[in-house]
């Protein structure tokens, strides 16, 4: 049955699970490489790199993953075993921000890439079978958008108050051991939200059982890589993930270079993440009426004109700059919904062997979402140093050059600006949108007369 309506009970401990997924994609994506440029003193070609290079792994990492995610619900019914292995990954996070006081520069960035590297591995098993939830659920077209819109509401508000709190605890002018601080209390946060999730992920599946998964299905990654419309989805969310992962990043450096005073950064990640968690039930309700892929374009074509004004830079004034930054923040609220919301319509539109292969599919899909956080610090750190920008140590306040400067600022606004208008190329080549947005209805009026 895909009629059925989800239970708030089993809803709401799901969406629970994001608040550690949110913290292990926020603090280290937008702080590591801050961290590493002027804490560690670590060169920005040198940062990017130690960001960069673990993250490669990813893309045949967690398609594995998901083989295996695929082959235990197979054996077992549910994917819960891996979830439960992943929540290891708070180790890792505590490792990331404890480098011991003798390393800096390229040792220290040697730490850091390691430590980032275990937390990857461990991370994909939470959250590849985490995501791959929506698809196995007997659930239909507008019920995943609710599913997601739950998920992506809580997750944007750990994001906002993990962008929020951990500088906060960290204190003024931070070296590593209130880094460390941060991370110890973050990570344990983390925990307990991933643990809370597996329980939601349970309910779930005993509140929406979807089709059983064969036990002996192969083929699985051969599925989701010759379907052509997760192929064209994948590679404009692959876009939007570089795009979004470089905003996090380099908003610490636009609040000091750009706007003279780091404490901004605090304002410009509340005034992006606030309207993301405000707006994400309006969009649940916009996905209805125009489809998921109308509203997806609208938002990232939204996402361009305010990156756009953010390139006027300071002479703009901070009032008209934050009302930029939350248009991004409402783009970005459809960006994450919509896209994750319409995977689990590809695996439907691909039949059984799609709905045998959904950790396949969700397993290359986390992969273009981490290529994304890697990449997206990376290219703002090569726009760094394309500019000249010196790395310093906390504590050390260095004079950067104008052409530093104007890195800064270009690579938080226009380099988006380009790279959101690709994703927005990319996914107008999608087209399955149309046809299940048409057919949601009928499901929605039986779902009305059933309940």
């Amino acid at each position: 049955m895909t009629n059925v309506r989800l239970p708030l009970r089993a809803l709401a401990p799901f969406a629970a699970g994001s608040v550690g997924m949110g913290i292990w994609v926020t603090v280290p994506g937008i702080f590591l490489l801050y961290f590493l440029t002027d804490v560690l003193a670590v060169p920005p070609q040198t940062a990017g790199l130690a960001l960069l290079l673990p993250n490669v792994a990813d893309i045949v990492l967690h398609p594995w993953v998901g083989r295996i995610s695929d082959a235990n619900r197979a054996a077992t019914g549910h994917r819960r075993r891996l979830m439960v292995s992943g929540c290891v990954v708070t180790l890792a996070f505590v490792a990331m921000f404890a480098v011991p006081s003798d390393l800096h520069g390229t040792t220290a960035a040697i730490w850091v890439a390691a430590a980032l590297v275990a937390g990857n591995v461990l991370y994909s098993l939470y959250q590849v079978s985490y995501l791959a939830t929506p698809a196995d659920l007997g659930i239909g077209y507008h019920e995943r958008t609710r599913l997601m819109g739950y998920r992506n509401v809580v997750i944007t508000v750990s994001v906002l108050l993990a962008g929020v709190a951990a500088p906060l605890v960290a204190g003024d002018d931070p070296g590593v051991g209130d880094y460390t601080r941060m991370a110890l209390l973050l990570g344990a946060v983390m925990l307990a939200a991933m643990l809370v999730g597996i329980t939601g992920v349970a309910r779930l599946n005993r509140a929406a059982p979807g089709t059983p998964a064969e036990s002996g299905h192969r083929g699985g990654l051969l599925v989701a890589l010759r379907d052509r419309q997760f192929r064209t989805l994948t590679a404009s969310y692959l876009t939007v993930a570089i795009t979004m992962n470089l905003v996090l990043a380099a908003m610490p450096y636009f609040a000091e270079y750009a706007l003279g005073r780091a404490s901004l950064t605090t304002v410009l990640i509340a005034a992006f993440m606030a309207p993301a968690v405000l707006t994400t039930p309006v969009w649940v309700l916009v996905a209805r009426r125009l489809g998921k892929q109308r509203s997806l374009l609208v938002a990232q074509a939204a996402f361009v004109a305010g990156s756009l004004v953010l390139a006027l830079g300071a002479a703009a004034g901070l009032p008209l700059l934050i009302a930029a930054v939350s248009v991004l923040g409402v783009a970005f609220a459809a960006m994450q919904l919509m896209p994750l919301s319409m995977v689990p319509d590809v695996i439907a539109a691909a039949g059984p062997n799609g709905a045998a292969s959904a950790g396949s599919y969700t397993g290359v899909w986390t992969a273009a979402e981490a290529t994304g956080g890697a990449s997206g610090p990376y290219l703002y750190s090569a726009c760094l140093a394309a500019g000249g920008f010196v790395a310093s140590t906390a504590g050390e306040h260095t004079t950067q050059s104008p052409g530093a400067l104007a890195a800064v600022r270009y690579g938080f606004t226009l380099v988006p600006a380009v790279l959101m208008t690709i994703a927005i190329a990319l996914q107008r080549r999608y087209t399955l949108d149309e046809q299940a947005h048409t057919a949601a209805p009928s499901a929605v009026a039986q779902e009305k007369t059933v309940g």
